[in-house]
């Protein structure tokens, strides 16, 4: 199948991008099949990444020698979110580092009838200043339990404080969101409750003076207990939640198995933010399901330790083991 002639000059275009910039590779979005021989050849001196959307496609794009398949899921999406999720996804797996320039080919336009273009659009992204983690697709997947808007409220905060700290210093935190009735049986205060005596009004995640004061009280001890309707009910709070048939990998600390146990034993989503790195993870029965990397994150240099011996957060009794 030869390649359109709009392709070509597509191609050719990305070429002399990522040599000008220079980009660190260039990468191909595509739902249809086409000659990746003949792709691969009109890129010479260029790293190739193509994100594949469904098992059939990618599996023509694996065994093709100088493309690095990036495997996307079926699910339809808009063409941003495809796109965040094939850069984060590549980020993740370390195809891409948090920094990298990159010349992005995608299909931004619907094809006319009898003239199929599988690219039309060329865009250049830097991913130190792409900051959107997860689109809204991803956070649709934990909406059965937790409101959209909430999610992304809360999500939105933590990646924040992930990426920012606080006075210069990381900081570590623990959001448990929704089912707050059977979580608050779980805990008990391990210092003042900050939102008691405020109105609703006044502990609404909607409010951006809400979501900065929530940061700066992050500093302190315990979990931040967040209501399905975006209300913070309780902070400083202490998780006594057994943390029995969770497995987690190897470096996680005390409050990220928490944010594991309380999600299994509840309708609540744990959502745990690193002191070590700033990388958020949403936990949902006991899982991780979203995993967020703080993209422009400031590097601090630190004394090295890992995550399981950040053991003062006094959020569980659960004990690691090296």
């Amino acid at each position: 199948m030869p390649i359109p002639e709009q392709t070509v000059a597509l191609l050719r275009s990305a070429r002399q991008i990522c040599q000008d910039l220079p980009a660190d590779a260039i990468l191909l979005m595509v739902d249809t099949a086409m000659d990746w021989e003949a792709i691969r050849a009109r890129l010479p001196g260029c790293r190739l990444l193509a994100a594949a959307q469904g098992r059939g496609l990618a599996q023509k794009v694996k065994d093709i020698a100088g493309i690095e398949l990036i495997e996307l899921d079926e699910t339809p999406q808009p063409t941003a979110e495809r796109m965040s999720a094939a850069l984060l996804q590549a980020v993740a797996a370390e195809q891409l580092q948090p920094g990298a320039h990159v010349v992005v080919l995608y299909n931004g336009i619907a094809a006319e009838q009898g003239r199929p273009e599988p690219v039309d659009s060329i865009s250049v992204i830097h991913l130190g200043e792409h900051l959107e983690r997860l689109s809204s697709g991803d956070l649709r997947k934990l909406a059965t339990q937790v409101p959209l808007e909430t999610l992304r409220l809360v999500v939105d905060m933590a990646t924040e404080l992930g990426r920012e700290g606080r006075e210069s210093k990381p900081v570590g935190a623990l959001f448990v969101v929704g089912d707050t009735k059977r979580v608050l049986k779980m805990c008990r205060s391990i210092n003042f409750n900050p939102f008691k005596g405020y109105s609703a009004e006044e502990r609404d995640l909607r409010d951006r003076r809400v979501r900065e004061q929530i940061k700066e009280l992050a500093q302190l001890d315990g979990a931040f207990l967040i209501g399905r309707d975006g209300i913070a009910v309780a902070g400083c709070m202490y998780v006594d939640v057994e943390a029995e048939g969770i497995t987690l990998s190897k470096g996680l600390g005390t409050r990220h198995w928490t944010a594991a146990a309380v999600s299994r034993k509840s309708e609540a989503i744990g959502v745990a933010v690193s002191q070590s790195s700033g990388t958020v993870r949403i936990f949902q029965d006991g899982e991780v399901v979203l995993h967020i990397e703080p993209l422009s994150r400031p590097h601090v240099w630190q004394p090295f330790y890992l995550e399981s011996q950040d053991t003062d957060d006094g959020l569980t009794a659960t004990t690691l083991e090296d």
